[in-house]
């Protein structure tokens, strides 16, 4: 089963306590699913912590994967970013994140979809959201 990976905006959601996406990530763990994060996630989420959120945040990594970004995934991102930056105005954090889903084979958990216009990356979809 492939990893699923954690948008910032999914980890930033739990680590603030939201009931549903919690339950969401133990159901996922419970069916025996690797949650994931890129360094891009990480840097994001250190960026905005608010006054002691620094544990939480440490015990939260300390328990999912930290995929690599590496030369392939850079490769990708930059292929992301020519064929989306103008018609959707990607941005490099996300163009890397999507480019690591696709090359570690990973599937994409993100609440905000309209950041990754990609059709060739797959994506987890909560029950009763709709995109």
């Amino acid at each position: 089963m492939p990893e699923l990976l954690l948008d910032s905006d999914v980890i930033i959601e739990v680590l603030r306590g939201n009931a549903v996406l919690v339950e969401q990530l133990r159901a996922q763990r419970g069916a025996g699913r690797l949650l994931a994060y890129t360094p891009v996630a990480k840097a994001e989420i250190y960026h905005g912590l608010r006054p002691g959120e620094e544990k939480a945040a440490e015990g939260f990594f300390a328990a999912c994967l930290g995929l690599p970004i590496n030369d392939e995934v850079a490769e990708q991102a930059g292929r992301y970013l020519a064929a989306y930056h103008r018609s959707h105005g990607i941005e490099l954090g996300d163009a890397l994140v999507a480019a690591a889903a696709r090359v570690h084979r990973a599937v994409l958990f993100t609440l905000n979809r309209r950041h990754y216009p990609m059709q060739d990356i797959r994506f987890h979809d909560m029950p009763g959201r709709v995109h």
